[in-house]
């Protein structure tokens, strides 16, 4: 697995007036589990790079694990998001959990200015620690507001979450911005997609469900890419056991009209 790179993305992202956003569950990192887990962070590495987005949103990122670090000989000695920023890239990251050997969370790359950002404890109950993180970015000399989720299990807890997104929207993000809110939403149902457009939230639609999970056999569509004050283009999911080996999810590459 270590001896070549997943295969590029197509398209090209620095296309004047195109945005194009990737959001990643990365299982942490290791793949597999007890003595039979690998790790994986170095061919995300690659994998990240290959998706050539201005913004990459990223789920289940560990800042750091000590037992992990342990077991592994090859642990990257920094946090997984720092090692997964392409060069040029800036990382931002917010922890959401808290265990017993280290911390994950969400995090954030882009290869444009970062203005400012803020993070959001969005739990809905103590089994479940979850967060948003919220970047606003410089691209193209425009401000765009980058929220990244990971939702709740239990559909009751994902609801009263999107309630608790519209509020800090409300709050936090000017009306007239562009927003980008992708993720993990661990849901593939409808009533998720209606609330979020309810305020102004919308994702591709115009081609066939873009599966992520499971990823050796995709069947349904956990992560979503959505939009306010953005034209949605495109949307694709790259495939193959190159890709299905490092996480339980496959990535997601969105593209907009700025």
């Amino acid at each position: 697995m270590n001896a070549a790179a997943p295969s590029a993305i197509e398209l090209p992202a620095e296309h004047p007036g195109i945005l194009r956003v990737a959001t990643y569950n990365i299982h942490k990192g290791v793949q597999g589990l007890g003595p039979a887990r690998r790790l994986e962070i170095h061919n995300l590495g690659l994998a990240v790079e290959q998706l050539d987005a201005d913004i990459v949103c990223l789920q289940e990122v560990r800042s750091v694990n000590r037992r992990e670090a342990l077991y592994f000989e090859r642990w990257p000695e920094v946090s997984q998001a720092e090692y997964l920023a392409p060069e040029g890239y800036e990382a931002i990251y917010r922890t959401n959990a808290f265990t017993r050997h280290g911390e994950h969370g969400n995090a954030l790359l882009t290869r444009w200015p970062v203005v400012g950002h803020r993070h959001e404890d969005i739990s809905d109950h103590r089994f479940e620690q979850r967060g948003l993180l919220h970047v606003e970015v410089l691209v193209q000399g425009q401000p765009v507001h980058a929220i990244v989720v990971h939702l709740g299990l239990i559909a009751g807890s994902r609801i009263r979450q999107v309630a608790q997104l519209q509020r800090f929207i409300d709050r936090e993000v000017p009306p007239d911005a562009p927003l980008v809110v992708a993720g993990d939403f661990n849901d593939w149902g409808l009533q998720i997609k209606r609330m979020l457009a309810g305020f102004g939230l919308f994702e591709y639609d115009e081609s066939p469900q873009a599966y992520t999970y499971p990823a050796r056999l995709p069947m349904v569509q956990l992560d979503h890419v959505y939009v306010r004050g953005l034209r949605p283009l495109s949307l694709q999911v790259p495939r193959g056991r190159i890709w299905w080996r490092m996480s339980d999810h496959l990535p997601l590459i969105a593209e907009f009209q700025l």
